[in-house]
């Protein structure tokens, strides 16, 4: 095990470079002149060279890069061009409404998901697994803005039970928190519980199809010593992988979903800064945002080589 964590950790370095190279050349190769657009268009030829000069985009592109690498190793995201605050205290400020939508999310979505797919499963064929397939598809196919708005009108409005947008923090009750968090965490997971339940009825089925299941349940193994004990196992290795997935799907989702419920995270900081053209904030929310991706890629790895000894090889 110690060496299938040491590969997965050496191949994790080239991805990671290739991100940082991705989010750096993004901005910088974009169309338009990012110093023009940040003097303003009434600016003056020798405005936009001093903003071109204190942004450092006078400089050639790989000494920019190799500045800012440097930069990032030591944590340095640079500084916002328009409230003059260092990008990594702008992103420690809204880290936490993020990361509360987030956990409570996959939260949502992994319980839920797992248990819609595993009833669809050992009901198979019945209108039981009819329903929830239906379920999954309405659920996978409507954006998630409509559903936030739709959960307002319905929730907020209409009957009032709970806060039409806004934050309230752990710190001041579990009560606040949890009447602002789960309604914009029940939008986001939506489409991944569609997700999550397709592909564990999917391998869940095809594993109960396996010859060493009727071996088990020849052996006098029950319902559930035989799901505990072997489906779930070994259909550990693909939910898993697709939890990992959904990732990418959720840091899409996270923007949308603040911006309809006021939340004031990473993502609301992400939309103001495109909005004024922020391109330190842009770039250093997009590298962190990408820095969790890969990291849980390869805790989703390291899952995979628990569930499965044979992925270590």
């Amino acid at each position: 095990m110690l060496s299938f964590v040491l590969r997965r950790i050496v191949s994790t370095i080239p991805v990671a470079a290739t991100v940082a190279l991705v989010v750096f050349f993004m901005l910088r190769l974009a169309p338009g002149d990012p110093a023009a657009v940040i003097a303003g268009d009434g600016a003056s030829i020798e405005q936009v060279e001093r903003v071109r000069v204190a942004l450092g985009l006078d400089k050639p592109l790989p000494q920019q890069f190799v500045q800012w690498a440097g930069q990032v190793v030591r944590g340095d995201l640079g500084v916002s061009i328009f409230t003059k605050k260092p990008v990594t205290e702008l992103i420690w400020q809204r880290v936490g409404p993020t990361l509360s939508l987030t956990l409570m999310t996959m939260l949502i979505s992994g319980v839920v998901g797992v248990v819609f797919g595993l009833v669809a499963a050992a009901r198979a064929g019945s209108w039981l697994d009819h329903l929830l397939i239906l379920i999954a598809v309405v659920g996978f196919s409507v954006p998630v803005f409509v559903v936030g708005y739709a959960l307002v009108f319905v929730f907020a409005i209409k009957l009032g039970w709970l806060p039409v947008q806004g934050y309230s923090p752990l710190s001041a009750g579990l009560g606040p928190f949890l009447s602002h968090i789960i309604m914009p965490s029940i939008t986001l997971s939506l489409i991944y519980i569609s997700l999550i339940s397709r592909i564990t009825r999917t391998s869940v089925l095809d594993i109960l199809a396996q010859d060493y299941i009727l071996t088990a349940y020849a052996k006098g193994f029950g319902d559930t010593q035989v799901f505990t004990g072997h489906v779930l196992r070994n259909a550990a290795v693909p939910i898993t992988t697709i939890i990992g997935i959904g990732v990418a799907l959720l840091i899409g989702g996270v923007v949308v979903t603040e911006s309809v419920f006021n939340i004031p995270g990473m993502g609301r900081l992400v939309v103001d800064a495109i909005g004024r053209r922020d391109y330190p904030v842009i770039q250093g929310v997009t590298l962190v945002f990408a820095g969790v991706y890969v990291f849980i890629n390869f805790v989703v790895d390291l899952c995979c080589g628990l569930f499965d000894p044979r992925i270590r090889i």
